[in-house]
């Protein structure tokens, strides 16, 4: 899942080994406020691909009685994470640990979790690669957890805006494998995982939030 993109939301410069993404600024707070909503109360959270980092700062400040486990599988990234979590010094922040979430396999060494979140991350991976990390969330996810999904969906197969639309042709021209995934197929594989939804959530810039919950015990 290791592809390099050129992207218009890139991260910009490292101030003391600290990236920061326009994007995470823009989204980190009405991401909280659906967890805050939604999610257990307590427990452990798994973050998929944090990026910079500058998410689950804000998440494990807010959400204090959570135990965040901020994971991505860029060195970069992980630099910036544990920079940022260094800085912040929150004690619910456990260090960033390298996860290539569309290997199989992860889920039954790093779970369960009480919290699995993803942000902006489907549409930059493989259809087969998004398959894996949504069974595989399916088997991390523990009894009664909830795992929230965020970012551009295709509705019906059609991008929703011209901006979605130019977006997802650059992604396709730069690898055809990649760009944004249908709403609906996402929704079929996370309950083929054995998952419910919750809600569905209409987020800024055109994006959503998908709730999924664990409704019972493995088999």
């Amino acid at each position: 899942m290791s592809r390099k993109l050129q992207l218009p939301d890139a991260p910009e410069a490292e101030v003391d080994g600290r990236m920061s993404a326009p994007s995470a600024l823009r989204n980190r707070e009405v991401i909280a406020q659906a967890l805050q909503r939604l999610a257990p109360r307590q427990g452990r959270a798994l973050e998929i691909a944090s990026g910079t980092g500058e998410h689950v700062i804000h998440l494990a400040a807010v959400m204090p009685d959570i135990e965040w486990h901020p994971t991505d599988l860029d060195a970069q990234r992980l630099a910036s994470i544990k920079a940022w979590v260094e800085a912040e010094a929150l004690p619910n922040i456990l260090p960033p640990q390298h996860l290539d979430a569309a290997q199989p396999g992860w889920a039954q060494r790093h779970g369960p979790f009480d919290v699995i979140l993803i942000v902006n991350l489907l549409h930059l991976i493989s259809d087969s690669e998004a398959g894996v990390t949504l069974n595989e969330i399916g088997q991390a996810l523990a009894t009664g957890g909830v795992a929230f999904i965020y970012g551009p969906f295709l509705r019906d197969g059609i991008a929703t805006s011209e901006g979605d639309a130019t977006f997802d042709a650059s992604l396709r021209a730069q690898d055809p494998l990649i760009g944004y995934k249908d709403v609906a197929r996402v929704s079929a594989q996370l309950q083929a995982a054995g998952l419910t939804l919750v809600e569905r959530l209409e987020m800024p810039a055109n994006n959503l939030m998908l709730a999924f919950t664990n409704p019972s015990a493995p088999a």
